[in-house]
């Protein structure tokens, strides 16, 4: 492999109009839902002034995203996934409107505010699945896993950035400007959502709760798919580490903001410079094996650093965590997506949505609870163990997740 094979493959954007269009607009909006969210917390903390009702929009937004995944999953293989992908984006649009509205004018004030965050939620619950299955029919084999990683640079780099871009726009021109940003970079998803291909991907089976526990039950029966989501359960469930961050702060660190926000950083750092050199990950033949290998790493790091008391020691580990979740992250989805037929992949987007977004929650309640008993650092070295040995035994009991390889085909279907 030549060092250019180690970089990014920027082929997907280059050979593909249709994916270069929705990447183009994911982009910009992954961007704006950065000032989005960042101004929600924001708004609400200076209203209250209260921890714990800054801590309920993660609920308001949890239990919405959760819920309706799972109930999404029951027509989503049944309707035309692009209008569907649509309309949850002019809803998205709209409730940003809105949010705007409820700041400038603070009618409605915090109440209102997470009741939107809550429907905003929800829509992209329901739409962010139904996108997601058009990675896999613009392109396949390498192409897909490069367009993985394009997708995943795309939401490194807005993590990135978009927080410290928001922050100024804030201190400058209020939360009412994040959530204009918000509203107007929708508009550039649904110009790459409108060049998407449309109909029903084949779905088989009737809509409804049939077609929720069809969905289940193939998850359950392919073991690639099964392997691939219980290796990220693995790692979130056992090793989340977030929400320890502001507990080996104050223990080590001395509770120092600045230092707090540089282990999240670090994290990103990590995860960026990943999916730079995602070249090194999306050209091998077996991402099972990669994915496996990197949940096993980003456990480590995060065991160690755990039992590490040198704060560039720490951060630097971090940064591996990240590097390693990242190349994770698209090995799974190139896995899950290769494996899973068109009919069946509206339900599995939405079961990986919600493996995604409740795993990371769970994991990190599972770190609070151990460190209330032992200490921060304690619970992140007892969890990179446990998440070492879950994906070891993951490792021996699926062997199909290790020896299952993709092959390269370019694809270009008309809109």
């Amino acid at each position: 492999m030549s060092a250019l094979d180690s970089l990014v493959d920027l082929r997907p954007l280059r050979e593909n109009r249709t994916f270069r269009r929705l990447w183009l607009g994911t982009t910009a909006s992954g961007l704006g839902g950065q000032f989005g969210g960042f101004a929600v917390v924001y708004y609400i903390w200076e209203r209250t002034h209260s921890a714990a009702m800054v801590g309920l929009v993660g609920l308001v937004t949890a239990v919405p995203l959760i819920v309706l995944a799972l109930a999404g999953s029951a027509f989503t293989d049944h309707v035309d996934r692009r209008r569907l992908a649509l309309g949850c984006s002019y809803g998205q649009l709209l409730i940003s409107v809105g949010m705007a509205g409820v700041a400038a004018s603070d009618v409605g004030g915090v109440p209102l505010m997470l009741v939107l965050a809550g429907a905003a939620s929800g829509l992209a619950a329901l739409g962010g699945p139904a996108k997601q299955t058009f990675t896999p029919v613009l392109l396949s084999g390498h192409r897909l896993a490069a367009g993985l990683a394009l997708n995943h640079l795309s939401f490194q780099l807005a993590m990135l950035l978009g927080p410290a871009a928001a922050g100024l726009v804030t201190a400058q021109w209020g939360t009412t400007w994040c959530f204009v940003i918000d509203a107007v970079t929708f508009g550039f998803a649904l110009i790459g959502i409108a060049g998407l291909p449309r109909g029903v991907q084949g779905a088989t089976g009737r809509p409804g709760a049939a077609a929720v526990r069809d969905g289940l039950a193939f998850t359950v029966r392919t073991p690639q798919v099964r392997g691939a989501f219980l290796a990220d359960l693995a790692a979130t469930l056992l090793a989340m580490p977030i929400a320890l961050f502001p507990v080996i702060n104050e223990e080590r660190f001395g509770g120092r903001p600045e230092i707090l926000g540089l282990f999240i950083t670090a994290v990103a750092v990590g995860g960026v410079l990943a999916s730079v050199l995602s070249g090194l990950a999306t050209h091998r033949r077996h991402p099972g094996t990669v994915l496996l290998i990197c949940g096993a790493v980003w456990a480590v790091a995060l065991g160690l650093a755990g039992l590490s008391g040198h704060l560039l020691v720490v951060l630097g580990l971090l940064a591996v965590a990240g590097a390693a979740d990242t190349w994770a992250v698209v090995s799974r989805g190139t896995v899950v997506q290769t494996v899973t037929p068109a009919a069946y992949r509206g339900r599995v987007a939405s079961l990986e949505h919600i493996v995604g977004s409740a795993g990371p929650q769970l994991g990190n309640l599972r770190a609070g609870l151990v460190a209330s008993v032992t200490s921060g650092g304690a619970s992140l070295a007892i969890g990179g163990v446990l998440g070492v040995v879950a994906t070891g035994l993951i490792a021996l009991t699926t062997p199909a997740l290790r020896r299952f390889t993709v092959e390269d085909r370019v694809t270009e279907p008309a809109p």
